[in-house]
């Protein structure tokens, strides 16, 4: 079957932009023209274009279809000049970093209600006579399943109406829910209306990495993504921390209180600062410029949109299909939820060990993360408040990978660079996944073993944390990267796929925390998770070793590769067309008037 030619997009010269240094969304779109087309036959049904919303510029799905974009004069296509102020990619620099700010902050929020909740667990269940772990732990599981949920239908909802109409709609949704669940009645009450703040909320987690690469270049994007991260990764810190004060001096319906506070302002955030998504505000520009003009024939390549139906539906099941043939998407799914995942059983949100009692009553219950509660509640008597402190170290942790970032950066360009580009191969962000897949057994046997008896001096558990949450933000960061630079223009999908693996593993796994605890004890519970994480080490290193050819045999990257250098050779012949026309063009306001045959023989059109 014969590939579908792609358009070449070709833009009066006032708006023409050298096609081998600009980074704009619209020349990416132009530059994986043929990969969308071809690409579908690979994945064996009908695939909407859709570009990486967090590696490379997010490419709408509202792609004029080629046929009647071919019938349209490309004199009158609107697209963004090189100087163009209303260009994200132009925007400066200072207002750049409000945008990562205001997206980092708010993510912040939706991540720290996750763990904010868990320091009112032994409340909750005081309060609503609830005697089964299960059921109270059930308010962190239904919220990571619905960030899954959630990122799998507001993502493809921003590719159809722009990020700022989601990000602020869902963040005044996410302000809303939170008050039946500050207000409630019983426990079914608040497990249900979690899990539909998580979807709201699923906005940050979903579509924060695609307005980071709607606005920062390839060259910084490693950069402003860490910087992004920092709210993410330290939500599950920072939201023990206040949950434990909060808590504890002014009970658990505060701690709600306080989300919504902090909501109210990310709401706030979201509404002040602009519209990043460059289809969307091509699409403006066109309608802007057919009324300022009153020439209809003004038109970007996004105007005709698919039907949400359709769009649904393939946003909803490349996913799915992805992550259960390409091998990459599979090992790499199960490896991050693993990584994922262990935090989760290493830290679950409630347990009880018999051969520890809390003061005043038998039975331990652990509010927050089962390990800390058990070294700083149980053995060592700290407060409710300060034993949330104890997860300053991998905060710390998480802060050191992100800070380090400039010198991973240099790590990773001293690779080789990929051969037909200048740049590293993906395999060379996998580098700092073989060092993280060190880092994180060895966080978790030191903290194992030195988490009681209280006999241990308290800095040294604290001290385990760093390595843990340096290695988990590592792998976190890198391990998506090298899906994104494999996947290219469908990276979104498989960060997806990823993401809903990730989602599952971490919301089901605290469920297994409590029989775990109970049955082995904190020291051998936590060995038995680090031999876990030992197990999988081999993982990133086969990937740095053979990662190259494992690409290679995968048929949805091979196509997209081949397709890539099908288009590269077309735009080739273009720009060489278009000087052509340009020198025209010099020609006749010099005078020359050659004619159309001299001319043609002159430069050999």
């Amino acid at each position: 079957m014969e590939v579908p030619e792609a358009p070449k997009w070709i833009s009066p010269p006032s708006q023409r932009q050298d096609s081998s240094t600009d980074t704009s969304p619209s020349s990416s779109i132009s530059e994986n023209a043929d990969a969308q087309y071809g690409v579908a036959s690979a994945l064996s049904q009908t695939v909407t274009p859709q570009i990486s919303r967090m590696s490379r510029p997010p490419l709408s799905t509202r792609v004029t279809p080629m046929e009647s974009a071919m019938t349209r004069d490309p004199s009158f296509e609107v697209d963004w000049e090189d100087d163009d102020p209303n260009n994200p990619r132009n925007w400066p620099t200072w207002y750049k970093g409000i945008i990562i700010f205001a997206i980092s902050f708010s993510t912040l929020v939706v991540v720290l209600y996750s763990t904010s909740y868990t320091s009112g667990i032994y409340a909750l269940q005081e309060e609503f006579d609830v005697s089964s772990e299960a059921i109270v732990t059930l308010g962190v599981t239904t919220y990571l399943l619905g960030l899954a949920v959630g990122s799998l239908i507001l993502a493809p909802i921003s590719e159809t109406y722009g990020r700022k109409p989601v990000y602020a709609v869902a963040m005044i949704i996410f302000c809303i829910l939170v008050i039946p669940c500050a207000q409630a009645t019983s426990m079914a009450e608040i497990i249900a209306v979690r899990f539909f703040g998580a979807v709201a909320g699923s906005s940050m987690i979903a579509n924060a990495p695609g307005t980071v690469g709607d606005i920062v270049s390839d060259e910084y994007r490693a950069l402003a993504f860490s910087i992004w991260s920092i709210g993410p990764l330290n939500g599950p810190v920072v939201g023990p921390v206040i949950g434990g004060f909060v808590t504890e001096y002014l009970g658990w319906r505060w701690a709600n209180w306080i989300v919504l506070i902090l909501g109210g302002i990310a709401t706030a955030l979201m509404w002040i600062i602009k519209e990043t998504y460059s289809p969307t505000l091509l699409q403006k520009k066109a309608r802007l410029r057919r009324k300022e003009s009153g020439e209809e024939r003004y038109w970007s390549r996004y105007d005709q949109r698919l039907s949400f139906i359709e769009l649904m539906k393939v946003n909803l099941s490349r996913p799915f299909i992805m992550a259960i043939k390409e091998p990459i998407c599979i090992f790499w799914n199960v490896y991050i939820a693993i990584i994922y995942g262990n935090l989760s059983l290493a830290y679950p949100p409630l347990t009880r060990l018999p051969s520890l009692t809390w003061p005043h009553r038998p039975g331990i219950l652990y509010l927050c993360f089962v390990a800390y509660p058990i070294v700083f509640q149980g053995s060592r008597h700290w407060s409710l408040g300060f034993s949330g402190l104890a997860f300053t170290g991998i905060g710390i942790g998480s802060m050191l990978t992100i800070c380090l970032e400039p010198f991973i950066r240099r790590m990773i360009n001293r690779h080789a660079p990929e051969p037909g580009s200048d740049r590293p191969p993906p395999e060379a962000s996998i580098s700092i996944v073989c060092i993280a897949a060190v880092l994180c057994p060895i966080g978790e046997l030191w903290f194992a073993w030195t988490c009681v008896p209280a006999s241990i001096h308290w800095a040294m558990p604290i001290l385990a944390g760093i390595p843990f949450g340096a290695g988990n933000t590592a792998v976190f960061i890198y391990a998506c990267n090298y899906l994104i630079h494999s996947y290219g223009i469908y990276a979104a999908s498989a960060m997806a796929g990823n993401s809903l693996v990730r989602s599952l593993l971490g919301g089901t796994l605290p469920l297994a925390g409590p029989p775990l605890y109970d049955a082995l004890g904190a020291n051998w519970a936590g060995t038995l998770l680090g031999a876990l994480e030992i197990l999988i080490i081999p993982i990133p290193f086969v990937f740095y070793r053979y990662g190259a050819k494992i690409r290679r045999r995968s048929a949805l990257i091979r196509r997209m590769r081949e397709d890539q250098e099908r288009g590269e050779r077309k735009r080739a012949k273009a720009k060489e067309k278009i000087g052509v026309e340009e020198k025209a063009e010099v020609g006749v306001e010099a005078g020359l008037g050659l004619s159309d045959a001299s001319f043609k023989k002159e430069y050999e059109v």
